[in-house]
């Protein structure tokens, strides 16, 4: 058993951009970040990543073209990298708007940066699906796989279902309004030790009385933070965010005693999502159980052993999840067979209207169902190529 124990996932600051060439507000923001991550660090905690989101990009770009907005992009990235900073750039296309050169423009973008990621939307809450916006997003999806190694430039890229502002996970991530603030924490680890030390009869209230007492002392330096620095504060993204070394899969596996993806795992996960929506905290995001399965060794392991399909994940996200994350697929997955998953994605979205769904599939050049998939990535563990029935 892991040592129970938590860290902050990520800090995102929300900020706008105005003119292409004034990276002013972009400079404070990395300043807030710098401290923040300075006054949690004081405190004990490990802060794994910092990060700014941004208004959608089709916005910044509105009267450039995005041609010649490339080159700002790059110097953007630059700036970000020296810093250790990701940026997250939203949206890059409005709703159920449909541009093919958006697919060659985003796959260079991801190529050619290290630090930017950025998505299109599938649905929201005004339009309902957006099936233009599904074809650009099925279509970037299949030539960014085939133009970076591994195809792993899909972590940096994601279809967006009835996603809100101040989510401050990437790569959905965007920003409206003041500028702001939100907390993202892995927690698993602390998860996993309270259910393997409660009662059956005490299980929900140990988890949360367990999870406001990591929660509660995060959010009081944020108000500090807030105060501070003139920034408004969204809350702390209660989802699971799990990590190589802190597993949800262990988590859920814990409290039905069965491997991830048998009968009673929905029944887990729609607990824990119970749970976590309801901590005593300001929240913000997704607030949801997250399953990436290529970022979990027991989701990935249980995955490779074919303990649960595609259709199944989509399942567990009616009820708790935030999407399809991570999710391996062949390499010659055609567009026509993305469309339709993102479709789902999309309906699932709006048929729960607050539900925010996300989509980071990964295709996997020259692989096949069932073949073995190593990464580069260290936040990416090995498993077995999933297939869309």
């Amino acid at each position: 058993m892991l040592k129970p124990d938590f860290a902050i996932r990520t800090i995102t600051a929300g900020i706008n951009l105005g003119d292409l060439s004034n990276q002013d507000e972009f400079k404070k923001a990395v300043d807030f970040l710098k401290k923040a991550k300075n006054v949690y660090s004081d405190q004990g905690h490990t802060i794994q990543t910092l990060r700014i989101a941004t208004q959608h990009f089709h916005k910044i770009a509105r009267a450039n073209d995005y041609k010649s907005s490339f080159e700002w992009l790059k110097r953007l990235d630059e700036v970000a990298r020296e810093h250790e900073i990701m940026v997250s750039i939203g949206q890059v296309l409005p709703p159920d708007h449909y541009d093919n050169s958006i697919v060659d423009w985003g796959t260079e973008l991801i190529r050619s940066t290290n630090m930017i990621s950025f998505s299109l939307p599938v649905s929201d809450h005004r339009h309902g699906i957006l099936l233009k916006s599904i074809k650009a997003a099925a279509e970037t999806m299949v030539a960014i796989a085939h133009h970076t190694r591994g195809g792993e430039g899909n972590f940096r890229f994601a279809a967006a279902a009835n996603c809100q502002p101040g989510i401050p996970y990437f790569p959905v991530a965007y920003h409206k309004g003041k500028n702001s603030f939100g907390v993202g924490l892995e927690y698993p680890n602390v998860l996993t030790e309270t259910i393997a030390g409660s009662a059956k009869e005490d299980l929900r209230r140990n988890i949360k009385t367990e999870l406001e007492k990591i929660m509660k002392p995060v959010e009081k330096t944020a108000l500090q933070l807030s105060n501070e620095f003139g920034l408004e504060y969204l809350g702390i993204d209660t989802s699971t965010a799990p990590g190589l070394e802190a597993s949800i899969g262990e988590s859920i596996e814990a409290i039905t005693g069965q491997p991830f993806g048998s009968a009673s795992t929905l029944a887990a996960s729609a607990m824990i999502t119970d749970i976590i929506k309801n901590i005593d905290v300001k929240t913000c995001g997704y607030s949801g159980l997250m399953l990436p399965i290529l970022e979990d060794k027991i989701l990935a392991k249980r995955a490779e052993e074919k303990r649960f399909t595609i259709q199944e994940l989509l399942l567990y996200s009616a009820v708790c999840g935030t999407g399809l994350d991570v999710v391996p697929l062949p390499g010659d997955t055609p567009v026509e067979k993305l469309e339709g998953l993102l479709t789902d994605i999309a309906a699932l979205s709006v048929k729960y209207t607050d539900k925010a769904l996300s989509a980071r599939l990964f295709l996997i050049p020259g692989k096949g169902p069932g073949d073995l998939v190593t990464f580069n990535n260290p936040y990416l563990t090995s498993s077995r190529v999933m297939s869309i029935r």
